[in-house]
């Protein structure tokens, strides 16, 4: 099931100041990569927060499932964001204190689960982004192109059914952004919705539909 704006939505980091978001709708379907472009500073980031229900809308509403999510308690959400969502940070953002299996592991402590139940899959996921580490090693020791591909299996291991990847090849060398995407390509072609921020227009071109923004404060 999509992930969507059904009515335009407005956004403000306080009450009564300028939006930052305004009349805008999307839909990002079940199935499909879509990429969201535009200049530095028209809101792409925000708009990923707010898909993410980390941001209170000012008007409109998220809906995911057929159900609106935004107007949930705080814990209610966080619990959507523990379970349903997965995220890759540009900078990988890997616990430098924490080993590489620890670090893929990290989502299960917020899903409330023992980690261990997800060993297996965290292993089968390093072995198809090729990360060929010990993993009981730590990032400090590793490359960035490595460390890039474990954010990836960190955000990839509890199965999300959304993906919001904030520019996934923006640090990556040519043969780890090739790995990148096409992890992505595979979760989508198993019906996740994937939704990239990205500044490459080779991404875009590969993604199935984008939503190109015009410049704006507020990113």
């Amino acid at each position: 099931m999509p992930i969507s704006l059904p009515t335009q939505v407005d956004f403000g980091y306080t009450s009564r100041g300028p939006l930052v978001v305004e009349d805008w709708s999307a839909v990002f379907p079940a199935g499909s990569v879509s990429a969201i472009t535009g200049p530095s500073g028209c809101g792409k980031s925000t708009r990923i927060y707010l898909l993410a229900l980390m941001l209170k809308l000012r008007a409109g509403a998220v809906v995911l499932d057929g159900q609106r999510v935004d107007n949930l308690s705080d814990a209610e959400r966080a619990k959507i964001r523990a379970r349903r969502f997965g995220f890759v940070f540009q900078d990988a953002a890997l616990d430098p204190t924490r080993t590489v299996m620890a670090n893929v592991l990290e989502t299960a402590l917020y899903r409330g689960i023992d980690p261990s139940t997800l060993k297996a899959r965290a292993i089968d996921l390093l072995t198809a982004m090729g990360v060929d580490v010990p993993p009981e090693r730590l990032p400090g020791q590793l490359s960035g192109g490595q460390a890039q591909r474990i954010a990836m299996c960190r955000a990839l291991v509890g199965s999300p059914t959304v993906i919001f990847a904030d520019e996934p090849t923006g640090n990556s060398d040519p043969s780890t952004a090739d790995t990148v995407l096409a992890m992505l390509r595979e979760q989508a072609d198993q019906g996740a919705v994937v939704i990239v921020i990205t500044h490459d227009q080779r991404v875009a071109a590969w993604s199935d539909s984008q939503h190109i923004l015009r410049s704006k404060s507020g990113e």
